[in-house]
């Protein structure tokens, strides 16, 4: 009885392994090889990067494109809300491998990091407190007037040289455009220099508030940002993006944002 005992265990010892290897063999992750970028975006700069009201998490157009250009090319993305004037040192550092925040892909910002295809053509636009006709374009700002812009952004760069040249009494820089606008509004600041479109996202979201004067300034293109020299990464994206444009999905999630 003790010997038939014991080959009965060492049976179902046997069996136990068998079917704990086939268990591990089936549930073998096939996307465990599917690589994860980190990428970050500063949501207060509508429509191409926001919080969504109902789900309080980011969207915009970038957030779109991109996860577009994710499942194209077959990688997953972790979004990561970030200030503006911290996105390039993080990417620098390798905090983050991918910048899609409504980025001007400047020749100052070419020689920091890399860009992908231009996606957006843009440019600078003055606003004002709705019933302010004391300003009509950039000619009208005066050596008692202050002028606000997003920190890190060519609005905050242009609103720092008016300062530096005599141009403005004050040059306010903030690290949310919707603390601007509300500054705007309480006559903290007398003109808000900013992109365009954001300018007049602001706007529908608020008619009546705010309004735009004078021609647009310094004309720019948004780019999608990695770190120098990753050139695998970027020929995912652009060739994503050049997918997109080809099967008309762009037009799609453009239509989404700003039609």
């Amino acid at each position: 009885m003790k010997k038939l005992f014991a080959v009965l265990l060492v049976l179902v010892m046997v069996l136990s392994f068998a079917a704990c290897g086939g268990g591990k063999e089936a549930a073998t992750d096939d996307t465990a090889d599917i690589p994860t970028y980190k990428v970050a975006m500063e949501p207060t700069f509508p429509p191409f990067d926001t919080i969504n009201e109902e789900t309080q998490e980011l969207d915009g157009f970038d957030y779109d494109l991109m996860n577009t250009i994710a499942e194209d090319q077959g990688f997953k993305l972790e979004w990561v809300n970030m200030g503006f004037d911290g996105l390039i040192p993080a990417l620098q550092a390798g905090n983050i491998d991918i910048i899609a925040s409504g980025m001007n892909a400047s020749e100052e910002r070419r020689e920091k990091v890399d860009f992908s295809t231009t996606y957006y053509d843009s440019g600078l636009v003055l606003a004002v407190k709705a019933g302010n006709t004391a300003i009509k374009s950039i000619d009208d700002l005066t050596a008692d007037m202050k002028a606000g812009g997003q920190i890190g952004t060519t609005g905050a760069d242009l609103a720092t040289e008016l300062y530096e040249t005599g141009k403005i009494k004050e040059a306010k820089i903030y690290n949310g455009l919707d603390v601007a606008v509300m500054d705007l509004l309480n006559g903290t600041i007398d003109v808000l220099i900013n992109d365009l479109p954001v300018t007049k996202a602001y706007m529908d979201a608020k008619p009546g508030t705010i309004e735009i004067v004078g021609d647009v300034l310094n004309a720019e293109s948004y780019g999608y940002a990695v770190k120098k020299g990753n050139t695998e990464l970027l020929e995912k994206i652009n060739t994503g993006m050049q997918n997109m444009i080809d099967n008309g999905t762009f037009d799609e999630i453009y239509a989404k944002w700003f039609e």
